[in-house]
């Protein structure tokens, strides 16, 4: 009786580890921030941010999370030195000034396994206002084949005004539009 007790108890600890919630650390190395926008009406800029740090905590079982992203707004690269040190500057983000951009969640939804949307708040030039991000692909695994590791990773997209966050310069001949791009892999802290 004794022994099977045991197990019981051992199989009920086991089920309630595994239904933890379970945090992973961005993998910079891995993850893209980036955006495109439309410019005269002749072409779509794109450009990333170099640097995205933060985390992603995911429960699996209950189907619910939380995000807490900061991307490093100065290290916007669009492939010409001259537009980003533009794009950097007060006229648009200002990053001396307003050096992060951020997205915080606490609301994920699942459509089965599959992650769906995230809703959170997105501050950009220190104005936050809700965002949907809708998650094209999103995949996680117990052990990721070469850090061995659980490992998640997921693309979300959303499409913002940025004149709401108090970016507006040159509207609308430089797109209200831009697209938010965030492509994200994790690791297990």
């Amino acid at each position: 009786m004794k022994k099977l007790l045991a197990a019981a108890l051992l199989g009920a600890f086991v089920t309630a580890a595994q239904a933890a919630p379970v945090t992973y650390a961005i993998d910079g190395s891995h993850t893209y921030s980036s955006f495109a926008i439309n410019h005269f009406g002749f072409s779509t800029v794109v450009g990333r941010f170099d640097k995205t740090s933060g985390t992603v905590t995911l429960d699996a079982e209950k189907k619910t999370g939380a995000a807490d992203i900061t991307i490093d707004a100065a290290s916007l690269n669009s492939g010409w030195p001259a537009r980003d040190k533009h794009v950097k500057s007060a006229d648009f983000l200002d990053v001396e000034k307003f050096p992060s951009i951020t997205f915080k969640s606490d609301k994920f939804t699942f459509d089965g396994d599959k992650l769906s949307k995230v809703d959170g708040n997105l501050t950009i030039h220190g104005v936050t206002k809700p965002v949907t991000l809708t998650v094209g692909t999103f995949k996680c695994v117990d052990s990721h084949p070469m850090m061995k590791k659980p490992w998640c990773g997921a693309d979300a997209t959303a499409t913002i005004k940025r004149s709401d966050f108090g970016v507006s310069a040159y509207v609308p001949n430089v797109g209200d539009e831009l697209k938010l791009t965030i492509e994200i892999e994790a690791g297990k802290q």
